[in-house]
């Protein structure tokens, strides 16, 4: 919603620093049935950990697109496709089966070989050898689920990807706020950033490797903009009045976000090499929360200058603004997703805000969320789920929808609450 504006000064929330857990709350119905069998382990010792098996049949299961079959309901448990019996899968209700094993490849070194298979054809769909490290299984579980994921669904998946979330923690009187990165299933959190002031309203840099965020350490709004890797950040708007909402260009060279330093918020450009700003919008009503499209041309944005908040559009060169939204009395928080044909954002429906999608083409607006207070969402890099913020018996966690609303995850902390996700792209 007005994130910029109106939740300014309600960024408090107490919250422990752990990894999120994620549930499924609804899948798809006629789920595809496959069986993630346990890899085999060529090493002496017991195998490293964490399980790829593990992995991959959470990544797949929490997807809601498929049905996983339980380890002790197997019959057999192959290792290659020499040992298949189909029948057995047959017996089962299996339609794929997923196979492989973990070898150990030179000094602190191992080599994942697996197969994706068709039990009615009995054949291999996909098969690969990947190097890796113990410090890697996780990514190359996550990479070996993007690969069943796209070889039976024909899309990309997006479980090697990341998230970045806001989080709050108790400090005696004080309270810790910290901006966390995650993989996209919630394990390996890290902090980018603590402070005891608010941080909010992070971004990701279209090649993954920055964010950018809105922080209060100072006492009043300023944009930084930090490496994710090295920890290093700069100061790069720390205007008079409202600095906010940070949304990177498609080429990485911009940021459009949204200033009060001329009195009034209007939305504007800021060439991260040059420091030069242009304003896209001078108008008396409140103009915040740009998002770009895709091919750099337009920006998105939240504009009450007709009234209430509506989405407003915008040529980044200049220009008039066209309104997008009429269907409900407030629209807000709006992004693209990643072929620009639509928008997620959100609605009120009677008194309630839930996440919406406008599909650009046909101004038809669909609510997907059932939510009281859901806010902040953000597009999968695929986009295929909607990562978004809500509130249950007044605690805070995130949740993600499928764009058809047929699938639903809820990512929560075992106390506490979460806030303000943004999916991260896929890294180039």
């Amino acid at each position: 919603m007005y994130k910029t504006l109106i939740a300014i000064l309600m960024l408090c929330w107490q919250l422990p620093a752990q990894a999120l857990t994620i549930e499924i709350t609804e899948g798809v119905e006629g789920a595809l049935p496959i069986a993630v069998v346990p890899f085999g382990w060529q090493g002496t010792g017991a195998p490293p950990g964490p399980a790829l098996s593990d992995i991959v049949d959470a990544d797949l299961q929490r997807s809601g697109r498929f049905k996983t079959l339980p380890v002790g309901d197997m019959l057999a448990r192959p290792h290659d496709q020499s040992e298949v019996d189909f029948r057995d899968w047959r017996v089962l209700g299996m339609d794929y089966l997923v196979i492989g094993q973990l070898s150990a490849n030179g000094p602190g070194g191992y080599l994942v070989r697996f197969q994706l298979l068709d039990v009615f054809r009995g054949e291999q769909l996909a098969g690969f050898q990947v190097p890796t490290t113990e410090r890697n299984l996780r990514a190359t579980g996550h990479q070996i689920s993007d690969i069943v994921y796209e070889k039976l669904l024909g899309e990309r998946g997006a479980f090697a990807t990341r998230i970045a979330y806001v989080t709050s923690v108790a400090k005696g009187d004080q309270r810790q706020v910290e901006l966390r990165i995650a993989d996209a299933d919630g394990h390996a959190p890290q902090t980018i950033v603590r402070s005891e002031e608010p941080l909010m309203s992070p971004a990701w840099s279209p090649d993954g490797k920055r964010l950018a965020y809105v922080s209060f350490e100072k006492g009043k709004p300023a944009i930084y903009v930090q490496e994710v890797l090295t920890g290093g950040r700069e100061q790069v708007a720390a205007y008079p009045g409202i600095n906010g909402a940070p949304a990177w260009s498609p080429d990485g060279r911009k940021l459009a976000l949204t200033l009060s330093k001329d009195g009034n918020p209007d939305v504007f450009v800021l060439d991260l090499a040059s420091r030069r700003l242009r304003a896209v919008t001078r108008h008396y009503g409140i103009d915040t929360e740009p998002a770009w499209s895709p091919d750099g041309r337009h920006l998105v944005f939240t504009s009450d200058r007709g009234g209430a908040p509506q989405i407003y559009r915008a040529a980044v060169a200049g220009g008039s603004a066209e309104r997008l939204t009429f269907e409900h009395p407030y629209n807000a928080s709006a992004s693209y997703s990643p072929n620009g044909k639509s928008l997620t954002l959100v609605t009120r429906v009677g008194g309630d805000y839930r996440i919406g999608l406008l599909d650009l083409a046909s101004k038809r607006l669909q609510v997907l969320t059932k939510g009281r207070l859901d806010e902040s969402p953000s597009f999968a890099p695929n986009g295929g789920m909607i990562i978004y913020a809500a509130k249950t018996d007044s605690r805070g966690l995130l949740e993600a929808v499928s764009v058809d609303g047929r699938v639903r995850q809820r990512l929560a902390l075992d106390a506490g609450d979460v806030r303000e996700p943004a999916w991260a792209p896929y890294s180039r």
